[in-house]
């Protein structure tokens, strides 16, 4: 079984979701693998994985919008606000979806559904 490790730095300018999906392929095109099991984490306490529709970018807005509304900052029952009002509203984003995915990859190419291909928005929130 052939493995290739690889890291993308995702720079952000504050919350919201954010596309890596370009930089998955780009890694696996230069793996030079052909099949298998692509998986993705995140070494970061307030951010997750999300795939999901992005045919229509309202889609993504309607993600984020709603995150806000059900963990809003200042909330003032969080006592863990030592690095701002987003502090515990990230890490309960994070701990709502997910620090890992696994995308399947044939013929050198990732395995997504047809909503999901195209417009590559496999992003990171946080």
């Amino acid at each position: 079984m052939e493995i290739h490790q690889d890291n993308i730095p995702v720079q952000t300018r504050g919350k919201g979701t954010h596309e890596v999906t370009r930089q998955l392929e780009d890694i696996l095109r230069d793996s030079g693998l052909l099949k298998g099991l692509l998986t993705v984490f995140c070494c970061h306490t307030s951010c997750s994985l999300v795939i999901m529709e992005n045919a229509d970018p309202s889609a993504r807005r309607d993600l984020e919008n709603w995150m806000e509304r059900l963990v809003p900052e200042n909330d003032p029952h969080f006592t863990h606000i030592f690095e701002g009002a987003d502090d515990m509203p990230s890490h309960i984003k994070m701990a709502l979806t997910r620090t890992s995915e696994s995308i399947p990859f044939e013929n050198g190419s990732l395995a997504l559904g047809t909503w999901q291909v195209g417009h590559h928005k496999t992003t990171a929130s946080g």
